[in-house]
């Protein structure tokens, strides 16, 4: 399950200080050591918080991305992506 590996994927990043170090490292890397679909892993990649927020992963632990300033999010740019969409209106 993706999802469950995002989520662990953030809560780790929060945890762990030699993982943190590791992600802002090498994240190429040790997003390849994860159980993820190639989309996921673009999204990660590209710091895309908002589709990575659609497809389930869970917002306490997503938002651990900006606050650490991992995968080239920072707290500010974390907020404008996450609510990029909340103007549009609601899926048919």
């Amino acid at each position: 399950m993706s999802v469950h590996e995002i989520n662990r994927l953030c809560y780790r990043a929060s945890h762990d200080p030699e993982y943190l170090a590791a992600l802002r490292a090498e994240p190429g890397r040790q997003l390849a050591l994860l159980d993820l679909e190639p989309e996921e892993r673009r999204e990660l990649l590209s710091g895309d918080v908002l589709a990575l927020y659609h497809r389930g992963v869970h917002p306490v632990l997503l938002v651990r991305l900006g606050t650490h300033r991992l995968l080239g999010l920072t707290p500010e740019l974390y907020a404008r992506r996450i609510t990029a969409d909340r103007d549009a209106p609601p899926p048919s």
